[in-house]
């Protein structure tokens, strides 16, 4: 199963995605962390040719994970999914390996982003560079409503409470 994991920057995707794939023995794969595995510092640009770019390896990756294993759980990290073709291009990969998929879409208030976006900050313990919460604001203006079937799940609450709303859209 694919399981692609949207919301905006500091929504709680990551953060959840690690939680489930350790209860579901399952594979994340984050396109920050694949940027920063293929581009040195000099070359990060954040566009969205280069994001693009990631998840397109990013899926290369998943294909391969669940044509030799098809029972895994794949999760999608790493971009907010803000645009349906960014949406639809996972579900083309699912469809082509006849696998499930899932969209879990992340969401807290704009004050836990922008906490949340102050200590990731601060600790540098997110991958890309260029999270603040001008980014969350610029990203929140542009974001396109999902319009296909997903479960919301709100990260203002206890991450538990948010693993156990997930284990059920997921199992």
């Amino acid at each position: 199963m694919i399981i692609l994991m949207a919301g905006l920057p500091a929504s709680g995707k990551s953060t959840l995605c690690r939680e489930l794939a350790l209860r579901l023995d399952g594979t994340v794969l984050d396109k920050d962390k694949i940027r920063a595995a293929l581009f040195s510092p000099s070359e990060i640009e954040y566009s969205t040719e280069q994001d693009d770019f990631c998840v397109k390896i990013l899926l290369e990756a998943a294909s391969y994970i669940l044509r030799r294993n098809p029972s895994r759980f794949v999760f999608v990290d790493g971009r907010p999914f803000s645009r349906a073709y960014q949406i639809e291009q996972v579900l083309e990969v699912a469809t082509d390996l006849k696998q499930e998929w899932r969209i879990l879409e992340c969401r807290c208030s704009d004050e836990t982003a922008r906490k949340r976006l102050s200590e990731q900050g601060t600790s540098g313990e997110h991958p890309a560079a260029n999270r603040d919460y001008e980014l969350y604001v610029r990203v929140k203006s542009l974001f396109e409503e999902i319009r296909m079937t997903k479960v919301v799940i709100d990260t203002d609450r206890p991450v538990d409470v948010c693993v156990q709303r997930s284990l059920k859209a997921l199992t």
